[in-house]
């Protein structure tokens, strides 16, 4: 058996898949050659024309470096033992062996299947760049190289996942965030072990100091122009190999509040728009807990006119207000539910049902009532004002609820106490959650649930600790 053939045995055995393809072939002269590479995820057509097409003229005693010489491809390095080019092979990369040689080349060909860039369905913006990543790392980083072509931006790629050897990027910009934590990055993803990283959620998670936290701890993006912006006041990005979804630390609550067309339009309009999104989520959180308090303890508290409304419009009904409205919310999150899961064809006409028949005909039929349709309608639609933080938000209104069908106006004032002190104390890696407010700091107020202009923010956000603080410089000559 030759040593070729030896080399081809060897890979065989151990990636005994049939998409697994095995290409032999020989030179003009009688030099034989072999590519190993993965059906679906290896180019084809580059690997006949990078390294097929170039060898059909080596000689028979060509040595390595002189087939090396011969390769088209830019992306070749070399390597001796099996288990790696196994490993190649899996992610994508073609291995070439050569007759006579125990060493072998791995020629960088991955061509895996994704979907082009395009706008996020998630980030929307009317002004400003349309891009968004996509599932595949090398046009993420692509797209963030494009965008900070500073010799500073620093990645470092490691491999997680025991059964997936998923890629991770750790990204920043040297001299700006602390020396330390890209280290502390690395070390907290390194430390777990999975078998596989099927998103970014899975890393968000492991850099969590706390997992089991109501409120999440670390950014995300969709769009790489804000993702090159975190990166810019001193932030480090996380970007995981078949995730679209970038992740940032260190992350504070008020980054959710800032949409990303915030900075592309007058600073009035983006400070409007920040109110009205706190406004909003506070509306959505309390308005359905307020609505039952006031009906059960405190009924004073309802002026008088909207109190007749209100009384005629619940009267004869079965259920208690509790049990109304969260029969109401219940029927709300099922119908949101299936809306998402259900075909797209199928969720118009679920739509309707939802609208039409069960609002329409449970409020006709006595089991609801209209006032507690329009709450929990307007209650969900203030909360999708944030999307980013939609999860957190549901379930702290599931907690009012509860608090105030059983306790009431009390119950909802310790909650709020307990969840602005559950908060306060949130960090993510050395930044308190809640800043710039607690602590106070007054000069990043300015980029918080306010938005001034842009010579105003000429210094990046103090509470990140970043070494060059300026970040704007106008030239006066």
């Amino acid at each position: 058996m030759t040593t070729l053939e030896k080399n081809i045995k060897s890979v065989k055995d151990i990636l005994s898949s049939q998409d697994i393809l095995v290409f032999e072939f020989s030179s003009e002269k009688g030099k034989k050659f072999a590519v190993i590479y993965a059906d679906g995820i290896a180019d084809k057509a580059l690997i006949g024309e990078l390294v097929v097409k170039p060898l059909r003229i080596a000689e028979q005693n060509a040595n390595l470096q002189e087939v090396k010489q011969f390769l088209a491809s830019p992306e070749v390095k070399d390597g001796d033992k099996i288990k790696d080019a196994i490993k190649e092979i899996s992610d994508g990369n073609a291995v070439l062996f050569v007759d006579g040689e125990k060493d072998f080349f791995v020629i960088g060909l991955k061509n895996p299947p994704g979907r082009t860039v395009a706008e996020p369905p998630t980030q929307v913006a009317v002004h400003g760049p349309r891009e968004g990543f996509t599932e595949d790392i090398k046009v993420n980083l692509g797209l963030i190289r494009k965008r900070i072509k500073s010799p500073n931006l620093q990645i470092k790629t490691i491999k997680v996942g025991e059964k997936s050897e998923t890629a991770v990027s750790i990204i920043y910009i040297d001299g700006l965030c602390d020396k330390n934590l890209p280290k502390k990055i690395e070390k907290e993803i390194i430390e777990n072990k999975i078998d596989i990283i099927p998103d970014s959620s899975y890393v968000g998670q492991f850099l969590a100091k706390r997992p089991r936290s109501l409120f999440k701890q670390c950014g995300t993006s969709e769009k790489p122009d804000v993702f090159c912006a975190k990166l810019c006041e001193g932030r480090v990005g996380i970007v995981v190999d078949g995730s679209p979804i970038l992740l940032t630390v260190p992350y504070m609550l008020v980054e959710d509040f800032q949409s990303v067309e915030d900075y592309y339009v007058s600073s009035y309009r983006a400070t409007t728009l920040r109110i009205l999104r706190v406004v909003s989520i506070f509306l959505g959180i309390l308005l359905p807990a307020t609505y039952i308090a006031a009906q059960l303890f405190k009924i004073q508290i309802i002026p008088f006119q909207l109190l007749l409304k209100i009384s005629s419009s619940v009267a004869g009904l079965a259920l208690s207000p509790s049990a109304e409205m969260f029969l109401t919310l219940f029927v709300l999150e099922v119908l949101n539910e299936a809306s998402i899961r259900m075909p797209k064809y199928v969720g118009l006409a679920l739509s309707v049902v939802g609208a039409l028949v069960l609002g329409d005909t449970a409020v006709k039929a006595g089991i609801i009532s209209t006032p507690a349709i329009i709450i929990i309608a307007f209650s969900a639609i203030c909360l999708y004002t944030v999307p980013n933080a939609v999860e957190t938000t549901t379930t702290i209104r599931w907690m009012y609820l509860i608090i105030a069908g059983s306790i009431g106006p009390f119950g909802v004032i310790v909650l709020s106490a307990y969840i602005i002190c559950y908060v306060v104390s949130e960090q993510s890696y050395g930044v308190p959650l809640v800043a710039p407010f607690a602590p106070l700091v007054k000069s990043d107020l300015y980029d918080s649930l306010i938005k001034a202009d842009l010579y105003t923010l000429k210094n990046r956000p103090k509470v990140l600790k970043v070494k060059e603080k300026v970040r704007l410089e106008r030239n006066e000559d």
